[in-house]
């Protein structure tokens, strides 16, 4: 099961960092990709692609001109749409159901206001919490709850660079050399 992350309505002047954030977030907890939707930033997409070279796994970043018609090619190939907003079912008695249909998965998080289009269309319209939050921490919580936890112990395939766990300071193994930062 697979699980894609749709980064609706992509503002590149406003929301270079927050989209950069969500991206790098899917990624370390899983996800096997982001789509972007919004303002084409090929600069960002560039930026998510170097990092996942250097830091290693499976990780596809692209760009794509219609949410909605990439949800609708998404649920017509048998996947799931996911659309996390506070004002969705409550995570924790909803991600049963999500993961016991053994789709792959569309996880829709917005940037700007999302049209109600994206309510409608959705399988499941999920909350972390029903308080104001962050996209990513919802993102973030989402994904550990759909992995259980498994995404904290993988391994990414091909990196040129992790980080040894350190008690006191940072440490980066790469190209096979540790080296104290």
């Amino acid at each position: 099961m697979a699980v894609w992350i749709l980064r609706y309505g992509h503002r590149r002047m406003r929301d270079a960092r927050a989209s950069t954030h969500v991206a790098l977030a899917a990624r370390a907890l899983g996800a096997s990709g982001v789509i972007f939707e919004g303002d084409e930033d090929e600069a960002l997409m560039e930026r998510l692609r170097k990092i996942a070279r250097e830091w290693g796994g499976e990780f596809e970043i692209r760009h794509t001109k219609s949410w909605m018609g990439e949800a609708e090619r998404f649920k017509k190939k048998g996947g799931i749409l996911v659309h996390l907003t506070m004002y969705g079912w409550p995570l924790q008695e909803s991600i049963g159901e999500i993961r016991a249909g053994e789709k792959d998965c569309l996880v829709l998080v917005g940037s700007q206001k999302v049209p109600v289009e994206a309510y409608q269309m959705a399988d499941f319209n999920v909350g972390v919490t029903n308080q104001p939050h962050s996209e990513i921490a919802a993102l973030a919580v989402f994904l550990d709850r759909y992995f259980e936890g498994a995404e904290l112990r993988r391994e990414f395939a091909g990196a040129r660079k992790r980080v040894a766990p350190s008690k006191i300071g940072k440490s980066i193994i790469s190209c096979n050399e540790e080296r104290q930062v």
